[in-house]
């Protein structure tokens, strides 16, 4: 039985066969291959952004290394019966307010898993300018020592007079 179709039967048989076909291909070819584009595109910008915390933290890394070297080698060259509260002693003998000295307490501490120990000295220094106070605090932040103020505190020295009153804490790690 031989079925006879006119031209325009043909033509719409043949629309419908590439309208069916078209519609597998989107489904079974076209629409994996995109969801696998989108996967490994979004696998790339998850690798890239992998890649930039890397290069943070390399970067971090190596500032800290540069930091523990120079931290290293200002501790080699630190004269080897060095002490916090003599080196303070004499800076406070530099900047001219040992006679402003209330007290100086000097204590120490061992740092866990460390072979270092952190050395504090806390002194008050009474009736002194800002300058005077400004310029010791300069003399310590500026050594080559690794010392650093871990507190202050600044109150008035008198109603009248433009004087201060200063409790500082200051501290270092020693070997």
């Amino acid at each position: 039985m031989a079925i006879h179709l006119n031209r325009r039967e043909k033509m719409g048989i043949i629309a419908a066969a590439a309208v069916i076909a078209a519609i597998i291909a989107a489904q079974f070819i076209l629409t994996p291959v995109m969801a696998y584009k989108k996967r490994l595109t979004q696998q790339v910008e998850a690798k890239t952004g992998h890649l930039r915390e890397i290069q943070t933290l390399t970067a971090q890394y190596r500032d800290l290394q540069s930091t523990s070297s120079l931290s290293q080698s200002r501790f080699t060259r630190r004269p080897g019966n060095f002490t916090l509260f003599s080196y303070l002693n004499r800076l406070v003998t530099q900047a001219g307010i040992k006679d402003n000295i209330a007290y100086m307490k000097p204590s120490s501490q061992s740092v866990d898993n460390s072979p270092l120990k952190l050395s504090r000295v806390e002194m008050k220094v009474q009736a002194i300018t800002t300058e005077q106070l400004v310029n010791y605090l300069y003399r310590v932040e500026t050594s080559r020592n690794m010392i650093f103020v871990r507190k202050m505190s600044v109150t008035k020295a008198g109603k009248d007079k433009p004087q201060i009153n200063a409790i500082l804490q200051i501290e270092t790690y020693e070997q």
